[in-house]
């Protein structure tokens, strides 16, 4: 065994003095540098959109019971380096002097919010600025509806059950406040401390005491796997993940737009290997002969060049990862400040991923031809036509799928985009290799007419059919993942972003009566504003599903559970909002028949709903029950008011509904809603704009992600035009020798062979643009759930980049053999 290591080392050393492995060494490099830089920077670029998102509920993992979390909880946490605060919510009656309001209390405990900043005021509606602590005992912060209605200014004295607190600060932006935007009335925060002296809290009364738990991404998930199964029944885990819709939906999408950047480096990484790889082992014959004239086994040559080639991936492995290291860390340090904070450490799977590429495209894609080589024939000595065994193109293609399929499911973290990816990328090989062999026949025909540059560059292809339809799909799978990622993702970005427009809705009105609805849209015309449109809201719980009583613990802990032991804000609707679309079922007629329920999809997937199953639901006492007529995809990243289960009209008739909207205000919108807090005083405003900049935010920053990974999967794309030019490189130099014996002058070769790479580009480009344009629909509508129509300019850039690009690099890759004597070439081996 040490005879063959140290001849593996030899052999190595000496291809390594002759320059032989350099391409299949820059592939595996830039390959592995490629994917680590997109790992580590997308890892802490999540890392910060987490953060971010942790933020809307202050906190990285929230766990809720209406007893107080049991202490040990917390110990635990404390134990595992977490940071801990408790905070206490509950609905309450506060007095001034004779004037009563009902409020949403919370109190906090020091180092409130453990993410994210609250936001306070001097006075309603006025400027405001990051707190600093949380309210001192005997201070409350309130909102500046919960003033209005009193009738106070700060400074005032409010009764809080047997307590007496002082106002000190107005409310704009609470971290947390994100996990439901109903509240039934205005905040008043207040110390933790002062929650026993107010007495509000005895047995029965109704209390959400919450455990806010913080601290390192990795510490959090072993928390949260270690609390899940101690809690007792009743208690909730909410990570970031459980956030409202609109955030969830953010920071769904954020994930697998970085998912598909760092795909796409996979993809091309493993197409530029493949190429260089085959390339290589092929080059291998001539010493293999030697070593069979010398007597080595069959065993001992494939041990030899299965260690070489491990040598191979383990340098440019190694190399790779200090590049992509080095180029995310400089990347890193130019965008962290439009974070806003330091971009989080990333952890070690990136690293692992980068050399797991080096090694499963080299096994997946260099083994099959290596196994091969211990058969060249001894004979090859005398005989240069006799090639190694050609390996079976099963083998070649069962290692090659597995290897880009550990890869693809590894890399995305997301089973749908991979899935999508992995069945895209296959059926495109597949439609390339057969249209690409088609085209090559086609101009084997056609070679007869044009120049004779032309007819010389298509009678080459015409030729090598084989290795010009590799060639091609080559060529055709680097451009589209380049044309995936320079103009769809810019399309899809554009359409992800342009469904937060400017005037997003930022505030809501809710708790608003029926006789309040006409007077509130005509003093919103007094304004000169567009009058909102109102919605009405039945509060009700489900009972029921097909029959079947709905059972909390009969679901998995997590969002289903908590779905079942929440009551739903029921509406009724006559015709479907813009921003909802029917994705099973039909939607009822203008008469409101047939009467039903249309449930939200992901709702229904995550409680088991199908269409048709009846529903039931507890209204006001009463049970109500109906058919699943329809399925809708909603838009909640619309900002505007939606909600999970609508129902028919004439279906909820007989209760009475509170009504709610959303509308647009901006800055100038002090005014109007004093005016609106003192003509309704029992509606309340709920400005959702801080919400609204905050999913901004993470929308803009994974947009600047991807914009930046795009640039490292731009190398590996040039590396796979450059890989597959190589390839055919030694073949080229023979030709080009015979050629220039019988007389053909270095102008007319070069001219050939630049009409042969253009061809191939503009071929290669059509395909592209082809794939690219479905992988683009496929990956708008199955992984994004955004509209997207395919862009005229991919086919231009396709045909015509894919010309322009291919015959560049094919005629800066032919150079030298344009320069070489001929008489060198066939002197000896190439």
């Amino acid at each position: 065994m040490s005879e063959i290591l140290r001849e593996s080392l030899r052999a190595l050393g000496r291809e390594w003095r002759s320059g032989a492995p350099g391409i299949l060494v820059l592939a595996l490099v830039v390959a592995v540098g490629a994917v680590t830089s997109v790992g580590l920077f997308t890892d802490r670029v999540q890392g910060a959109v987490d953060l971010q998102a942790a933020a809307l509920q202050g906190a990285d993992l929230v766990i809720s019971a209406r007893q107080p979390p049991p202490e040990n909880l917390a110990q635990r946490a404390r134990r595992m380096g977490l940071e801990t605060v408790r905070t206490a919510e509950f609905r309450s009656v506060l007095f001034h002097g004779e004037r009563t309001q009902l409020a949403e209390l919370m109190a906090v405990e020091a180092g409130w919010p453990l993410r994210g900043t609250a936001r306070v005021a001097d006075a309603p509606f006025a400027k405001d600025r990051p707190a600093r602590g949380v309210p001192g005992p005997g201070e409350a912060w309130a909102q500046a509806p919960l003033l209005q209605r009193l009738g106070v200014d700060l400074g005032a004295r409010l009764e809080v059950g047997d307590a007496t607190l002082t106002l000190t600060r107005v409310i704009t932006d609470e971290p947390g406040r994100g996990g439901s935007l109903f509240q039934m009335a205005p905040r008043l925060l207040f110390n933790h401390a002062d929650l026993a002296r107010t007495g509000l809290i005895v047995p029965g009364s109704r209390v959400d005491h919450r455990l806010l738990l913080a601290g390192p991404a990795d510490a959090i998930q072993a928390f949260h796997a270690w609390a899940e199964t101690r809690v007792e029944e009743g208690t909730q885990i909410r990570g970031v993940d459980d956030a409202r819709p609109e955030l969830r939906r953010a920071i769904d999408r954020s994930r697998r737009f970085l998912g598909l950047a760092a795909l796409m480096a996979v993809l091309l990484a493993g197409a530029a290997v493949a190429v260089a790889a085959r390339h290589d082992s092929a080059r291998q014959a001539d010493a293999v002969v030697v070593m069979r004239c010398l007597g080595a086994s069959r065993r001992r040559v494939t041990a030899v060049f299965a260690l070489r080639m491990l040598w191979i991936v383990l340098l440019a492995g190694a190399a790779g990862i200090i590049l992509g290291a080095l180029a995310q860390a400089g990347l890193a340090a130019l965008v962290s400040d439009w974070f806003g904070t330091a971009l989080p450490a990333p952890s070690l799977r990136p690293l692992l991923l980068g050399l797991g590429v080096a090694a499963i495209t080299a096994l997946g894609f260099a083994l099959p031809p290596l196994l091969t080589l211990g058969g060249v024939p001894p004979l090859r000595v005398l005989r240069r036509d006799l090639a190694p065994p050609t390996p079976s193109a099963w083998l070649v293609a069962g290692f090659a799928l597995m290897a880009f399929g550990a890869l693809v499911f590894w890399q995305a973290g997301d089973p749908a985009l991979a899935g999508w990816v992995l069945a895209g990328t296959l059926g495109l090989l597949t439609v390339l290799l057969g249209v690409a062999w088609a085209l090559v026949r086609v101009l084997g025909r056609l070679r007869t007419g044009g120049g004779v540059a032309l007819r010389f560059g298509l009678a080459n292809l015409a030729r090598r059919g084989g290795v010009s339809a590799l060639q091609l799909a080559a060529f055709g799978v680097g451009i589209m993942a380049l044309l995936l990622l320079a103009v769809v993702r810019v399309d899809l970005l554009a359409t992800w972003e342009g469904q937060l427009p400017e005037a997003a809705p930022d505030h809501f009105l809710i708790n608003v009566q029926p006789d309040q609805v006409a007077p509130i849209q005509d003093l919103f015309r007094e304004s000169e504003r567009s009058a909102p449109e109102f919605h009405p809201l039945i509060r009700a719980r489900l009972v029921a599903i097909d029959g079947e009583t709905v059972h909390a613990e009969a679901f998995a802990p997590g969002r289903a559970r908590r779905l079942a032991t929440r009551e739903f804000n029921l509406s009724h609707a006559r015709t479907l909002q813009a921003d909802n679309r029917i994705v099973a079922g039909q939607w009822w007629g203008a008469d409101g028949s047939p009467p039903g329920f249309s449930v939200e999809a992901d709702l229904a997937r995550t409680l088991g709903i199908a269409l048709g199953d009846t529903l039931t639901f507890r209204v006001e006492g009463e049970r109500v029950s109906a058919p699943v007529t329809s399925l809708r995809q909603v838009e909640w990243d619309s900002f505007n008011v939606n909600f999970f289960v609508l129902a028919s009209p004439g279906l909820l008739e007989g209760y009475t509904p509170s009504f709610v909207s959303s509308f647009y205000l901006g800055e100038a919108a002090e005014g109007l809603l004093t005016d609106l807090a003192r003509r309704f005083p029992s509606a309340t405003v709920l400005d959702v704009g801080a919400l609204l900049d905050r999913i901004r935010r993470i929308v803009d920053r994974a947009t600047l992600a991807v914009e930046y990974v795009f640039l490292f999967t731009l190398a590996a794309g040039l590396t796979v035009l450059l890989a597959a030019i190589h390839a055919t490189r030694d073949l080229r130099r023979r030709e080009t020798a015979v050629l220039r014996t019988l007389g053909a002058t270095r102008g007319q070769i070069r001219a050939g062979l630049l009409a042969e790479f253009l061809v191939l580009g503009a071929l290669a480009g059509l395909l592209a643009a082809a794939g690219a344009s479905a992988g683009g629909v496929l990956l708008a509508t199955r992984v994004f759930e955004l509209p997207y129509g395919p862009d005229p300019l991919v086919w231009i850039l396709g045909v015509g980049g894919g010309a322009l690009g291919v015959g560049l690099a094919g005629w800066l890759g032919v150079r030298p053999v344009l320069r070489q004597p001929p008489l060198w070439t066939l002197r000896g081996p190439a």
